[in-house]
């Protein structure tokens, strides 16, 4: 397995573009599967479909989510393809094993007024109009805070209001800066090159009190002091989501949210589908004639009274 797992990290790493964290969660996985073969003492060319099931069954029994064991198939699926493509092996003892239903999951958002709330936090010097910045990217954007980290001065198109960023897979895509967002923007580069003149990184855009480049730890260690008085534990993808539910709830078009969150297939973005719940309450309270809570109470009074008046 040594060798032909070592060549399938750098063909992940390198032909796929995938990120070093997934290039790292696929090894974690595969490091999994290769502990169950030296316990079963198998080799991996000779698993049968009951040892493939039995592989799961113990990831069960150690107590992982139905999540994270579809997360350890998926890497192993994609190692034995990795090897039938390129010669190594024959067959795909995973290739019939069907993943676990997990339940539906629905991402954590923020309502409109409590973004409002995070982002009406003062900016009294540079850093902590840095600080804001970031709260205003990441909601204006909604790009992913690996996403935002990673962007260079040159990445930015102050006219067009956008910029580039590049997603999962080495993707590019532009995504577009809200108004608020923008004005924050320009000044934060007005005072930039102050704070940062001759430090060693000085293209990225986002940078901590050393000069350099701005991790996404450093974010989320930024976000979770800023919203301290907040009720909700909000991260990063917190954010991102919130982007997302409130373009939904606007009327936006799934295709080109899609577009914007850069997600590879449609049903990943089809979630936000249902977070439009508000919006459909307010159309129908607006459209149906016995919507309205108010009106209908009065109205069924109404009729209790006349038919009260009828029966004496």
């Amino acid at each position: 397995m040594l060798e032909s797992y070592r060549q399938y990290m750098q063909y992940l790493q390198y032909v796929r573009h995938l990120s070093s964290r997934s290039v790292a969660a696929y090894e974690r996985d595969l490091l999994v599967y290769g502990k169950f073969l030296e316990t079963r003492e198998l080799e991996e060319d000779s698993v049968s479909l009951i040892e493939a099931r039995a592989f799961v069954g113990d990831l069960t029994r150690r107590g992982l989510s139905p999540r994270s064991i579809n997360r350890n198939l998926s890497a192993v699926r994609g190692y034995y393809r990795y090897k039938q493509r390129f010669g190594y092996g024959r067959e795909n003892p995973f290739k019939t094993v069907k993943s676990l239903k997990t339940a539906k999951w629905l991402p954590s958002f923020l309502f409109e007024e409590e973004v409002n709330k995070l982002l009406e936090q003062p900016a009294n010097d540079f850093w902590s109009l840095r600080d804001l910045l970031i709260l205003e990217l990441l909601y204006s954007t909604g790009c992913r805070v690996s996403e935002l980290v990673a962007i260079n001065v040159g990445d930015l198109d102050l006219r067009g209001s956008s910029l580039r960023v590049i997603g999962k897979g080495n993707k590019e895509r532009a995504v577009y800066i809200g108004r608020e967002a923008l004005e924050i923007l320009k000044l934060y580069l007005t005072r930039r090159s102050m704070h940062l003149r001759g430090t060693l990184e000085a293209n990225g855009l986002l940078s901590n009190r050393r000069g350099r480049r701005l991790s996404a730890r450093g974010v989320q260690y930024i976000l979770s002091r800023r919203a301290a008085t907040q009720t909700k534990h909000i991260t990063p993808h917190t954010l991102r989501h919130s982007f997302a539910t409130h373009i939904m709830n606007r009327g936006g078009d799934i295709r080109l949210l899609q577009e914007l969150l850069g997600h590879a297939s449609l049903s990943t973005t089809q979630v936000y589908t249902h977070l439009g719940i508000d919006r459909l309450k307010k159309v129908y309270a607006g459209a149906h004639p016995h919507a309205s809570h108010e009106k209908h109470a009065a109205t069924v009074k109404k009729r209790a009274e006349k038919s009260a008046e009828g029966g004496k």
